[in-house]
């Protein structure tokens, strides 16, 4: 265990050429800092800019985490979507409020976004559904998602059944697919830097709009 402990002290962090990020010239509203932090590491073609990490937490307060898709995001907040039964559709119905993290490693960026969650009309959540990979809609559409597998065979056989019903009926959205929006309490941007002065810039809902505020690394 030794080696393995050296071997993470002497990967590099940081490295490249990092963007700047001055705090002082930022909008006042947080999702027009994220959307233009977003479409600057579409530029930079950061694998899976949409990719972040969604935890919950259950009724018993214990969190968990997965990596989900960023569907879309406007003044209303950040909007994802989960199958009603599936382990964070359970726990979004016990806690309806989740924390998302996105880290865009090569320009060394993350940002923390947290605050309640509400569900989107069942209109919204079907058309998200059907915008989705045909792939994509045979696999929710089993809704048996963190469910005990007997093996591999199984799930193909079941996938391919599913399939085949959307072939049949391409209209067809799986029962309880639901789309989520998050409806940000606070957001924080993160800007790496090499020497560890990492900047921190932290924006606050308020009745009166977003009060920002500085961080120490």
């Amino acid at each position: 265990m030794a080696d393995v402990r050296q071997l993470l002290r002497d990967l590099p962090v940081f490295a490249g050429d990092l963007p700047a990020f001055d705090p002082r010239e930022t909008p006042d509203d947080p999702v027009d800092l994220f959307t233009n932090w977003l479409l600057g590491a579409v530029r930079a073609q950061v694998p899976e800019p949409h990719a972040m990490t969604v935890a919950t937490a259950g009724a018993d307060g214990n969190p968990s985490a997965r990596t989900l898709i960023l569907k879309d995001i406007d003044a209303d907040g950040w909007r994802f979507a989960a199958h009603r039964d599936s382990t964070k559709g359970r726990e979004l119905a016990d806690r309806p409020y989740a924390a998302l993290t996105f880290y865009w490693q090569p320009l060394a960026r993350q940002v923390r976004v947290r605050g309640p969650v509400v569900r989107e009309s069942a209109e919204r959540a079907a058309a998200d559904f059907l915008a989705r990979s045909p792939g994509a809609r045979a696999e929710a559409l089993l809704g048996r998602q963190s469910r005990p597998l007997g093996d591999l065979a199984e799930r193909d056989a079941a996938v391919a059944e599913s399939a085949a019903r959307l072939a049949r009926d391409p209209g067809l959205v799986a029962p309880g697919w639901t789309l989520h929006t998050v409806h940000a309490e606070s957001v924080e941007f993160w800007q790496g830097d090499q020497d560890r002065k990492h900047t921190r810039l932290a924006y606050h809902r308020t009745d009166d709009g977003w009060r920002k505020e500085l961080l120490w690394p």
